[in-house]
């Protein structure tokens, strides 16, 4: 029996969507020639960390990346109750990163894999080209 997007919390459904955006930034660092673990920590919080993941979806929502469907599963993770705390960030930028994160679990539990795959490559680009504001991220030499 699997799961159903439509009966879970916002907070099941970011549990499961982190890990699938952490997978894309894996594979993606790892591309990237990234091995040494203290270069792959520094360069993914560029992409996993709270602030990251609210300037993704800021710019998802200016560039009308997402559908009314999945604009509503984000809210449903960004609305939810948490009662974990944001370590270094503010409430609401934690909220906003939970919505991120309940989005890609939504696309998961749905089979939408193609969908996944276009906006985690969406969002490795923006990352990638400084628009979370941490600038570009640097190869292994």
């Amino acid at each position: 029996m699997s799961a159903d997007a439509k009966q879970l919390n916002g907070i099941a459904l970011a549990y499961l969507g982190d890990a699938v955006w952490e997978v894309y930034v894996r594979q993606h660092l790892l591309d990237r020639g990234l091995v040494r673990p203290n270069q792959l920590q520094r360069a993914a919080k560029s992409f996993v960390s709270a602030k990251a993941q609210a300037a993704l979806i800021a710019a998802m929502e200016a560039q009308a990346k997402l559908t009314a469907t999945e604009w509503d599963y984000y809210k449903r993770g960004r609305n939810a109750k948490s009662y974990t705390h944001a370590k270094h960030t503010d409430v609401v930028t934690y909220r906003v990163s939970t919505g991120f994160e309940a989005l890609f679990g939504y696309l998961k539990l749905t089979g939408q894999n193609a969908r996944i795959e276009d906006l985690a490559l969406w969002g490795i680009d923006f990352v990638e080209e400084g628009g979370t504001g941490h600038g570009q991220i640097k190869s292994a030499e």
